[in-house]
């Protein structure tokens, strides 16, 4: 057991293996760091001066970001054409007016049910008393039957109406005035009842009415009416405005003749000619303006010829006239053969 216990590589004469020269020369030119190397762990050998270096930690960390060397081009939309700009517009406006229609006929659909519930529209003006022994003879109601587009127009023309009408009832005092300042002046105050008992419900019947039904029904025969009625009024509003003497109407040179005569009275008369210069002034504006509408509503000269046709051929006056005569060229036609 001694043999065992004894340790051999205390022998002086034994011979370390690993300070062979062979094996010395190869551990002295091995690569650097093998000699660090540990087969048992995962780790692989760095080569000494390529180890990284220890960062300093410091308070605010954050993660890397990159930074595009050049900014993005800005997204612009396309430019739109001037045609496309005007098409889209268009598309715009049809379908506002598109839009506007359909309320409006929604709403007369509405009213008409109302009164059909009701028993039907009554007519109501002019506005005259139940007792009275007159009725009235139209249905007038601006806010049921004129669309909304138009309702401003035809108001002013019926406040246009009332105005004249006004005017031609302060005319008749004005002329009474001038007939009790001179004994001549009486045909002037005849006519100027005249006027104001003619001219009241003829301009109602001949130019309102058809503007009225006009915007109601989008009628082009009864533009044209209007049109031609309207023109004639007009003509009316400027001789009365000018006044000339005998005539029946304060225009300036009456009024201008009374005020030799009384002060007080050409007074009167030269508000009364005030009166009847911004009635044709007030009539030559709104006349422009029913005539721009009047285009912009599709209405022409044509239509107006299909319209008047047929109504003639529908009235049952004409029919019966037509018939008639028929009648009568037919037997008078047998007649001859026979």
């Amino acid at each position: 057991m001694s043999d065992f216990d004894s340790n051999p590589f205390a022998d002086p004469d034994f011979s370390n293996p690993f300070q062979d020269p062979s094996v010395t020369q190869v551990t002295q030119t091995a690569p650097p760091g093998l000699e660090e190397y540990n087969p048992f762990t995962d780790t692989k050998p760095v080569p000494p001066g390529s180890a990284p270096k220890a960062v300093p930690p410091t308070a605010n960390t954050q993660p890397a970001i990159m930074k595009p060397t050049e900014e993005p081009p800005a997204y612009t939309q396309p430019q739109q054409t001037q045609d496309q700009v005007r098409a889209q517009a268009e598309l715009l406006r049809r379908q506002e007016e598109l839009e506007r229609k359909a309320a409006e006929l929604d709403r007369r659909e509405r009213e008409m049910q109302s009164l059909s519930a009701s028993g039907g529209r009554k007519n109501n003006w002019p506005p005259l008393p139940e007792k009275f022994p007159v009725g009235p003879c139209f249905y007038h109601d601006i806010s049921v039957d004129i669309p909304v587009e138009y309702q401003k127009t035809v108001k002013i023309m019926y406040y246009l109406w009332m105005f004249h009408t006004g005017t031609l009832f302060a005319n008749i005092f004005g002329c009474l005035s001038w007939f009790c300042v001179d004994a001549s002046r009486g045909v002037d105050f005849g006519l100027a009842m005249l006027w104001f008992m003619l001219f009241t419900p003829c301009s109602f019947v001949c130019w309102y009415r058809p503007l009225y039904g006009a915007f109601r029904s989008d009628s082009s025969f009864r533009f044209f009416v209007f049109f031609f009625v309207y023109i004639c009024q007009f003509g009316v509003h400027v001789l009365q405005a000018i006044g000339i003497a005998g005539w029946g109407a304060s225009g300036w040179i009456s009024a201008l003749t009374g005020l030799n005569t009384s002060i007080p009275v050409g007074i009167i008369m030269i508000l009364i000619a005030a009166l009847f210069t911004a009635s044709a002034v007030i009539s030559l504006i709104m006349f422009k303006k029913v005539h721009a509408l009047y285009r912009t509503t599709g209405a022409s000269f044509e239509k107006a010829q299909q319209e008047f046709a047929t109504g003639v051929m529908a009235n049952k006056t004409v029919q019966t006239a037509t018939a008639n005569a028929a009648s009568s060229a037919a037997r008078g036609a047998f007649k001859e053969q026979i």
